[in-house]
């Protein structure tokens, strides 16, 4: 079209645009419309619509950013006071972003760019984090996560029950489901939805100073603890608003490595891999629907955990099912390059981390530019970042945060540290605690103390050292130490008590000190020395175990041995109350000792309990989930060793350990049964056999036994080990009575992985042992057979 003057063309062109801003008006009308009420902010509709609805709004960036998580403002706060820039990248405790304000997060969290935040420890920090967030384009809520590792203890005022190594003591799942629910409860009431827990690294080395926030030693017994809290947390499904997201950690094997420190390089075969670390993790997945999995800062064989395709990806959710997110743990994915050296930046190590499997980064800045970037260069194809954003954004749909994310703070009182989750704390730490020496009968005192006096002394007598780990300072009204438990019932039961601090620390036990606490005990009748370490993470300068305190030694730390010879150098009765969540391996002490407890980290009601057990109103009845080894050099030292592990002797040390797994002793006296089965043979992977020993209690006091059952499989392809726990029952029985206890032994009991790494029984004879412990002289046998190959699980 031609025009003959300027005027004409103005014209037309004005025109033009009138057309094309009412074309955008109208469409920007009808996305309004459309957008009035999203599917994905529709209730009723399913989640996986609503997650459909919600990513097909949102851009690749937007998606990247649910994939990253940061720490709180308050923490940030605090970190930075703490610790230099220069001193982060070895912190695993305290965080910051140098160069980057606590507001300026506060900001990316308001334009929609964190999709998570942890170490948030108030309920009112929650709702203003999430008050932020809904200022967002599409109002996407935050998922708080926690290490509520037991009990949401890095929240104030909450219920603290006993560490996971003290819970594995008590052989009670039940009792540990039930702890967990109310854990859940409590998180929820303070604005928290994602536990980091439960940590089923199966310890294979006490020097770790992570053994405390392990189940232990056995694969099976790690396992149930494991089913457990993820059930107890998470329940059947954790839809809706009182339950919260486990998550299952260290993907893998950080529990053994080459020397016994945290992060370290582990070297283990691929055998023992499916053999002792991932069948906790497999029983998870399959038998809790676990939601969420951590990697491991270790390498296995030279493969960093951040970046192990074939166990995130081909493993764990081709083979075995699992269909969660994997979260990063602090800043690993930065450490491919900076650590292993397997990657040149941290472009590449995110690179090679989320094409393996990671879904979330914890935590750090300049994640969501680089892995946009690597999406837009093509070295991570969008479909990886969609499967990613998809699960986390399920998880916030069925924990109900689209309809609510914020908490009623003055709720939070209600649920937090409330009746019927302090009595449940109060009963895992009775049934944890194991009487690991009773000389003469010593305990329990007597009911009657006639104006006796007890002295007690020790660097854990009277503080908070008896919460563990992941815990911070507590109300004092909440926790019972030592010192007020046996002073309380004492006192009750006509004892003096005498208490002299010596240093509540092991490293701050002086000479000086010593010698006092000596003349002091001189008039009493009898001595309670209460013993130990401590890993209370907000006393990191005095740990002397827990995480990143790792040790190289398993005898007492600081000048405690000193202190206790002065002790028996009195002559008088010494009973030894250790408190730590990590194996004190002291023989002397021991031989000398009139009684030894082993109290682990049992919680806020530590004090309580452990009195209790020592004036008799509990029988002690928990057992040991490790072997204690005599000293490291006997590392290392487990029950379930292959045939072959000790055909020869030390020259200057002993092959039997200090105490074997599963022992414990009471105040009653139980005996065994020979073994009964109700059949002899199995046929097929549905079939099972019945166990039944008759325990009988020969003594005139009450008690709780937990009868233990192991396996041996008599000739194997590949080596096995000379038993393997594979069924226990926590039992009740009065003075004089007999009680039969019944434990199944399924296919999967007697299951192996064979040359091809398929899961299978096979033919031939298992020797089946029952008893109270895992050693020998404690177990009675009989005989059972596989007349063919049983396939359970093929590899892929």
């Amino acid at each position: 079209m031609k025009f003959k003057n300027s005027n004409s063309i103005t014209i037309t062109i004005k025109v033009l645009i009138f057309f094309i801003v009412l074309l955008t008006a109208c469409s920007d009308s009808k996305t309004a419309n459309s957008d009035a009420n999203p599917l994905y902010l529709d209730a009723t509709a399913s989640v996986e619509d609503r997650v459909e609805d919600l990513m097909s709004r949102m851009t690749l960036e937007e998606k990247i950013y649910q994939m990253c998580q940061y720490v709180g403002l308050e923490h940030m706060k605090q970190a930075e006071a703490k610790i230099s820039p220069e001193e982060l990248e070895k912190n695993d405790a305290l965080g910051f972003y140098p160069g980057v304000r606590s507001d300026s997060v506060g900001r990316l969290a308001e334009a929609g760019k964190i999709g998570s935040f942890l170490h948030v420890v108030t309920a009112e920090e929650a709702n203003y984090l999430q008050s932020l967030a809904q200022k967002s384009r599409l109002k996407i809520p935050l998922l708080i996560g926690i290490d509520a590792i037991h009990g949401n203890g890095l929240v104030s005022g909450s219920t603290i029950y006993p560490s996971p190594i003290s819970q594995a003591a008590t052989f009670a799942d039940d009792l540990i489901l039930e702890g967990s629910r109310q854990t859940a409860l409590e998180m929820r009431a303070n604005g928290m939805h994602w536990s980091f827990t439960p940590n089923i690294d199966v310890l294979r080395d006490p020097r770790w100073g992570r053994t405390g926030e392990t189940f232990g030693e056995d694969p099976f017994l790690v396992g149930n603890m494991g089913v457990a809290t993820i059930k107890g947390l998470q329940t059947d499904d954790f839809t809706g608003n009182d339950k919260v997201i486990a998550c299952a950690k260290h993907l893998i094997a950080g529990s053994q490595s080459v020397n016994g420190l945290n992060a370290s390089p582990t070297d283990v075969s691929k055998r023992t891999l499916f053999e002792v670390f991932l069948p906790p993790y497999r029983r998870a997945v399959q038998e809790a629907d676990l939601y969420s999995i951590m990697a491991a800062h270790n390498e296995v064989a030279g493969m960093p955990g951040h970046m192990d395709k074939f166990m995130m990806t081909e493993l764990m959710r081709e083979r075995w099912g699992f269909d969660g997110f994997y979260v990063s743990d602090w800043n690993d994915i930065s450490r491919i390059a900076l650590w292993h050296n397997v990657a040149k930046d941290f472009k590449q190590s995110i690179e090679f981390s989320v094409n393996a499997g990671m879904d979330m980064n914890m935590h750090g800045i300049l994640f969501d530019t680089l892995l946009t970037e690597l999406v837009n260069e093509g070295r991570v194809e969008e479909q990886r970042v969609d499967e990613a954003c998809r699960k986390i954004l399920e998880a916030k749909f069925k924990l109900g945060l689209f309809e609510n994310p914020f908490v009623e703070v003055e709720k939070a009182k209600d649920f937090n540290f409330n009746k019927a989750h302090q009595e449940n704390a109060l009963e895992q730490s009775r049934r944890s605690i194991v009487l690991q020496k009773n000389k003469n009968n010593t305990l329990p005192l007597s009911e009657n103390g006639n104006g006796k006096t007890i002295f007690i002394t020790g660097p854990n007598a009277n503080n908070q050292t008896t919460l563990g780990d992941w815990v911070s300072p507590q109300p004092e009204e909440n926790i019972v130490t030592m010192l007020e438990g046996i002073t309380e019932l004492g006192e009750t039961n006509g004892y003096k008590i005498n208490y002299f601090d010596s240093g509540d620390r092991s490293k701050e036990i002086t000479q000086e000190n010593i010698e006092k606490a000596k003349q002091q005990a001189r008039s009493a009748d009898m001595i309670v020395l209460v013993l130990g370490e401590n890993s209370f993470r907000h006393d990191w300068k005095r740990k002397t175990t827990g995480e990143n305190i790792d040790r190289a030694t398993l005898k007492l730390s600081g000048n405690q041995m000193k202190l206790a010879d002065k002790m028996f150098e009195l002559n008088k009765p010494v009973i030894v109350v250790y408190v730590s969540g990590s194996p004190i391996a002291e023989p002397w002490l021991e031989q000398r000792a009139a009684a030894v407890v082993n109290t682990w980290e049992s919680g806020a009601f530590a004090g309580q309990a452990t009195a209790e057990i020592l004036f008799g109103k509990v029988n002690p009845s928990g057992k040991l989930p490790l072997t204690i080894p005599r000293s490291v050099g006997q590392l290392q030292m487990i029950y379930n060793h292959k045939p072959t592990a000790f055909i020869h002797k030390y020259n200057t040390e002993k092959k039997k350990p200090l105490h074997p797994f599963g022992f414990g002793l009471s105040y009653s006296k139980f005996e065994f049964s020979e073994p009964r089965a109700s059949k002899i043979q199995f046929n097929d992977k549905e079939d099972a056999i019945t166990i039944s020993v008759d325990v009988t209690n020969t003594s005139d006091v009450d008690g709780e036994e937990v009868v233990q059952l192991y396996i041996r499989d008599n000739i194997s392809s590949y080596t096995r080990p000379v038993k393997e726990l594979k069924g226990y029952k926590r039992v009740a029985i009065k003075a004089e009575e007999t009680k039969t206890v019944d434990i199944a032994v399924t296919a999967e009991s007697l299951a192996m992985y064979d040359k091809d790494f398929n899961f299978v029984v096979e033919p031939g004879d298992f020797t089946i042992m029952t008893g109270n412990s895992s050693a020998d002289s404690s177990l009675k046998t009989t005989t059972i057979s596989v007349a063919e190959l049983i396939t359970l699980d093929k590899a892929k």
